[in-house]
Formats: C-alpha cells, sequence, structure tokens
C-alpha cells in the first residue's frame, strides 16, 4: 500500500514539473503545474478503479475499445468521402469517441463473463446458464450431490465475496461455526473435483453494497444469473427484487426425506430441548433433531428411533425417541453396564 502511494506521489510530482517546465498553450509554470497536477488526479482515479476490477472485467473492457476503434475507422473512411473540412474532420473524433466509449461500457457490462482460459464469451443469449451459489447452500452439502448427479445443468458461479465470507466462517473462534466453515470448504474441493462441471469463480464485487446477500442480488441482476440457495431470507428478499432463485429445501420437499418414521439413526445430544425431556442434536449438514427422553444423555452419542420429518422452505427438522433400556449410550463404561446387569438382577 505504501509503495503504491510513493508511485502516486511520484508520478504527480513528474507530471506537475514536466508541465511547468514545457508551458504548453502559453502557459505560465503555476497554472502548468496546476494543470499537470489535476491530470495525475484524473489518472490515478482511474488506475484505484481499475485496480478493483477483476481481470475479465478489464478484458472485456479492452476487447470492447477495440471493437469501438475498428468501428470508428470505418466511419472515418465513409466520413472522410465528404471532403476535408473542419466539421468533417470534428465529425470523425466525436464519431471515435463514442463508438470507443461505446465499446468499452459493453465490454465493461459483458466482461466478468468472459472464459480466459477457452477465450469465448459466454452470453445469457447463449444456451448457457449461470447459477451463482452462496455460503449457505455450500455449507449445506446437499450441491454437491445434485450437481455430482448431472441435473445442474451450465456453469456454477463462485463470487470472491462468498469466498471470503466462507473463510471467515472457517476461522471463527466459535468451533461450531469454524466447523461449518471448513464443512463448506470441503464442499466446494469436492464439487471442483466433479467431471464435466464448469465451476467459475468471479471476482466482481459491489463495494457500495455491505450485505452479502444484497451482493448476490445485485450480481444476478447485472448477468440475469439464478441463485441457488437454501436461505429462507435471501429467497423471499431475492423474489421480491425479480431475481430467479433455486431453492435446495424447496426441491428436498418434492423428494423423498432423507429418512423416514420407523428408521434408527445415531446421534450426538448436544444441548436441552424447549420441553422437559428433551434433547437436540445436530446432522453435519446443521438439520434439527429433536429426541424426547434424551434431556438426560447431553454430550452422549445414543441410538434413536426417528418418530416425523418436519420439512418446509425454511429447513428441515427430525424428531425421534430415545429408550435407553433398548439403546444404551454409545461409549457406557463397564461399571455403568455392570451396574445395570446387576439392577436387573435384583428385580
Amino acid at each position: 500500500m505504501l509503495d503504491n502511494i510513493l508511485v502516486r506521489v511520484l508520478f504527480t510530482v513528474l507530471l506537475a514539473a514536466g508541465a511547468a517546465w514545457f508551458r504548453p498553450f502559453g502557459w505560465d509554470q503555476i497554472t502548468a503545474a496546476a494543470v499537470g497536477i489535476a491530470v495525475a488526479g484524473i489518472f490515478i482515479l482511474i488506475e484505484k478503479r481499475c485496480s478493483r476490477l477483476s481481470m475479465q472485467k478489464l478484458a472485456g473492457i479492452a476487447l470492447g475499445m477495440l471493437a469501438g476503434l475498428a468501428a470508428a475507422a470505418l466511419a472515418g473512411t465513409i466520413l472522410r468521402g465528404l471532403g476535408d473540412s473542419d466539421a468533417v474532420k470534428l465529425a470523425q473524433l466525436a464519431t471515435m469517441l463514442v463508438l470507443v466509449f461505446l465499446g468499452g461500457c459493453a465490454g465493461a457490462a459483458k466482461g466478468a463473463m468472459l472464459n480466459l482460459g477457452a477465450g469465448v464469451c459466454a452470453d445469457t443469449n447463449s444456451k448457457v446458464y449461470y447459477k451463482i451459489l452462496d455460503t449457505s447452500v455450500i455449507i449445506d452439502g446437499r450441491i454437491a450431490d445434485i450437481a455430482a448427479t448431472g441435473f445442474l445443468d451450465g456453469v456454477l458461479v463462485i463470487p470472491q465475496f462468498v469466498l471470503h465470507e466462507l473463510q471467515m466462517v472457517a476461522d471463527s473462534a466459535d468451533g461450531m461455526k469454524r466447523s461449518r466453515g471448513r464443512r463448506g470448504l470441503d464442499v466446494l474441493q469436492k464439487i471442483q473435483k466433479i467431471p464435466n462441471l464448469d465451476v467459475r469463480v468471479v471476482q466482481e464485487d459491489f463495494p457500495g453494497v455491505r450485505e452479502v446477500d444484497m451482493k448476490l442480488i445485485e450480481l444476478a441482476k447485472l448477468y440475469g444469473c439464478k441463485i441457488v440457495t437454501n436461505d429462507f431470507n435471501l429467497n423471499k428478499v431475492a423474489q421480491v427484487r425479480g431475481v430467479e432463485v433455486l431453492n435446495i429445501n424447496e426441491l428436498t420437499n418434492s423428494l423423498k426425506p432423507v429418512v423416514l418414521p420407523g428408521e434408527m439413526m445415531r446421534v450426538f445430544i448436544l444441548k436441552e430441548g424447549k420441553e422437559a425431556t428433551q434433547g437436540v442434536a445436530y446432522l453435519d449438514d446443521g438439520t434439527m433433531v429433536v429426541v424426547d427422553n434424551a434431556r438426560r444423555m447431553i454430550s452422549k452419542t445414543i441410538d434413536i428411533s426417528v418418530t416425523s420429518v418436519l420439512q418446509t422452505t425454511a429447513g428441515k427438522m427430525i424428531f425421534g425417541k430415545y429408550d435407553e433400556r433398548a439403546h444404551p449410550p454409545i461409549g457406557a463404561g463397564p461399571e455403568r453396564l455392570q451396574r445395570r446387569e446387576q439392577t436387573v438382577g435384583e428385580n
């Protein structure tokens, strides 16, 4: 950062000194130096703006400006046939500036969808569809299984600001958040290894927007993409703003649940439930499991019987029941088992 400041200051000083030395248009030294400083300031602002742009967008701007120059050269040839008057020269200059400006704007608008590796620019008019993944759906993990089946066509887009948020969660001081963040990073690696699946990381950002959810919506609106999520609030806000959403929970709700009533499953009781006898556990994907008769089994791994599954657009909840007589907690010590056997013998 300090090096950039020094370079900008040196550039400003040199430009001001050069303008004061040559004094263009007959200006005095103070006026020429002031103009030099102003011009340096304009170039520094342009440089700072360009440093925030992704390589795809810069390449798009360059290609757009080249296309504008080519169109301006063709238009200049036609205008030259009208004569060599000052009006014709002014028209040639104006045409070149307008076409280069329009080409640069068009390149900036489409540059983020430029695949530099393949050298092709993907457009929404082509048969390639883009889907943006948000942080919650990556941590959830089911997106990897869905992508592996081939049901998701097109390109999966992962914004850089989503990766940054995921990294912050993985570095959190809270153990549960840290585990979820690392799970999300593992899911990303799994997705990138799926054959015949195009995954792209885009550098596009919106510095004026603070919330990640709003950045996702702005990015989707800018390029006509769909957002893949399981966040209930993001789903509603995106629909209000006219952005299409693919909700993983809605997809799961339309399919057969992972577990059925009557099945057995093994869970780790993490905390107390709302009711007097309930314990609460969580699956790896964050699904809450509410277990009756498990309040005394906190910090233990037990086998439970699933009684019901509640699936909504906000997520899934599993309800189960624990029978200590039929399923003792995993890791019960020999002394405890021996006492239980003695109790049964005395009875």
